[in-house]
């Protein structure tokens, strides 16, 4: 900020540059080499660590998630600092106990897939890295309903998913964690009229 003097009043200027939003990293598809900095993030961001992930989850069901529906990571000058997961709804996925107790809630319909966890590094967050990595999974898998749960006490995370146009359709407990289950429709892509 700059103190200017104009018509004998000060006047305070603010440089542009510094209400510029930091750009976003480079987002896309998952690989191998991507895992190590993936499981990293990840145990950066468990609750033991002040994380507010509901879940740990092995480096099996991330090699698991390449061959499935997009597992997406942002990463900035090298380093993961954001991943998002998704999953088909299968026997294997469905038997998970805290997806079971999800799926008690809200099954959806046949082309039901689930998304998340999503996670971002605490210097990434604020500046829409979550809904941009969510846009690109909604524009890899159109027209599907998805559905998640977030932890209740994630107040931040229920915020940024209701602002992606998620709803929440219920609630439940699964290890002593209140749980709430939110759910997207695929009909959320809308054409843009051309006049």
């Amino acid at each position: 900020m700059q103190k200017r003097s104009h018509g004998g009043r000060a006047r305070w200027s603010i440089e542009l540059g510094a209400l510029a939003m930091k750009p976003l990293p480079e987002i896309g598809l998952a690989t191998k080499d991507d895992i190590a900095g993936i499981l990293e993030l990840q145990d950066a961001n468990q609750p033991d660590c002040g994380g507010m992930l509901s879940a740990r989850l092995p480096r099996e069901r991330f090699e698991a998630a390449l061959l499935d529906l997009p597992l997406l990571v942002a990463r900035r000058e090298g380093r993961i600092v954001g991943y998002l997961m998704s999953f088909s709804l299968s026997a294997q996925t469905a038997a998970i106990p805290i997806v079971k107790g999800m799926l008690k809630v809200y099954s959806g319909g046949p082309n039901i897939y689930i998304y998340g966890p999503i996670c971002i590094a605490e210097d990434e967050r604020g500046h829409g890295l979550a809904a941009a990595l969510f846009a690109e999974l909604c524009a890899r898998v159109p027209g599907r309903e998805c559905v998640t749960f977030i932890r209740a006490d994630n107040v931040a995370s229920l915020r940024a998913h209701a602002k992606m146009g998620m709803r929440v359709v219920g609630r439940y407990t699964h290890d002593a964690a209140e749980l709430v289950v939110l759910v997207r429709d695929g009909t959320h892509v809308r054409q843009r009229r051309v006049v």
